[in-house]
């Protein structure tokens, strides 16, 4: 081989090589935004979402696509971070985003802005307001009514002459008022009085804690016969409160079946909780935003349709949540891995878990 042929040879060798690594390069610097995915989840007070949806849709995006990469970010429930990490990605050049908003309103403005540069917005858990792809969620309507229905049946013959304490939702948080609405659906008319009820910013345990100590102060001990909280996280703020006035036995309820409240459930400070299974929402989401990457349609994955404020018609999948009390434990969570029993079963409640068959 002449020395001229070799160096043409060598050369196309070194292109042919450098041509992929060249590439791999820009992957790494650039993240190849046209097979990127945003997750905006809103913050980690409640334990889920770092725990189970970021790791769930993660796995599933990446199941589904050996390319793809999952850009994710938490707001740690402050608006102006969120708002700042929804519009760098779109900067970056990222197509898809799956929003768990923390202010539904205030998403609206950066919705649309992405929408019109033909970025596609999942809203997730929360339905974000503006031109929103999709929409995956549970029925939160009805999720408020197995939480009035929760309280009802702790009441028991009691219920018709109970007084009531709501602590309700968060008020930027567009699902707090459709909790709301259907515990009152259940709960007016059935119960005596709501004789006290505050939305809590934020979702935060200690402002809940801090109202309910309020009226126990205000209308004594027994002022109140049960307490209805929006989420578990407040709830246990509430269940600090009963226990610090020394009132055993009072309903409690929330939402999530965070591990804490399932270990109050069987020690008996906590009546029910709300089990939303998050895996098949999370996987959902990660569907229909590989779908849309791709430019694929969604229709199997959003058999009906939602409405904000600001759009109608919205495609969406809407799951069905179910009650949770010591009774079911092993039948609900347990069954399905979301909390085994030796997770829920520490030292103190050993005895507890053995009466309920846990141990």
């Amino acid at each position: 081989m002449n020395a001229a042929l070799r160096r043409i040879i060598t050369g196309a060798m070194a292109l042919s090589l450098a041509a992929p690594l060249a590439a791999c390069g820009n992957s790494d610097d650039t993240g190849t935004h046209e097979e990127s995915i945003g997750l905006l989840l809103p913050e980690s007070k409640a334990s889920r979402y770092e725990a189970f949806d970021r790791r769930i849709i993660t796995s599933r995006i990446s199941m589904l696509c050996l390319e793809c990469k999952v850009d994710y970010r938490n707001a740690g429930a402050q608006v102006d971070i969120q708002k700042s990490q929804f519009e760098a990605l779109v900067k970056k050049g990222v197509k898809v985003i799956i929003l768990d908003p923390v202010d539904a309103q205030a998403a609206k403005s950066w919705v649309d802005a992405a929408a019109k540069k033909g970025v596609k917005v999942i809203a997730y858990d929360r339905l974000a307001e503006g031109d929103v792809a999709a929409y995956v969620s549970y029925d939160n309507e009805k999720i408020g009514q197995l939480q009035g229905k929760g309280i009802l049946a702790a009441l028991g013959s009691q219920a018709s002459s109970a007084d009531v304490v709501m602590l309700n939702g968060s008020p930027t948080d567009p699902n707090a008022p459709s909790f709301k609405k259907g515990a009152h659906e259940i709960l007016d008319g059935k119960v005596h009085k709501i004789v006290y009820e505050k939305d809590i910013p934020d979702w935060s345990a200690s402002e809940a804690r801090a109202k309910l100590n309020d009226v126990i102060k205000d209308r004594g001990p027994a002022g109140f016969d049960a307490v209805y909280s929006a989420n578990d996280g407040m709830a246990g703020g509430a269940a600090e409160a009963l226990k610090s006035a020394g009132l055993k036995n009072v309903p409690l309820g929330g939402q999530d079946a965070e591990l804490p409240a399932l270990r109050r459930l069987v020690s008996g400070e906590q009546s029910f909780t709300i089990y939303k299974q998050v895996r098949p929402e999370a996987e959902t989401a990660a569907e229909i935003a590989f779908r849309l990457l791709r430019g694929k349609s969604i229709k199997s994955f959003t058999p009906t349709t939602t409405d904000s404020k600001s759009k109608s018609g919205i495609p969406a999948k809407l799951f069905n949540a179910q009650i949770v009390t010591k009774k079911n434990l092993e039948a609900t969570v347990i069954r399905d891995g979301a909390a085994p029993a030796d997770w829920i079963c520490t030292k103190d409640l050993a005895a507890a878990c053995k009466a309920l068959g846990l141990d």
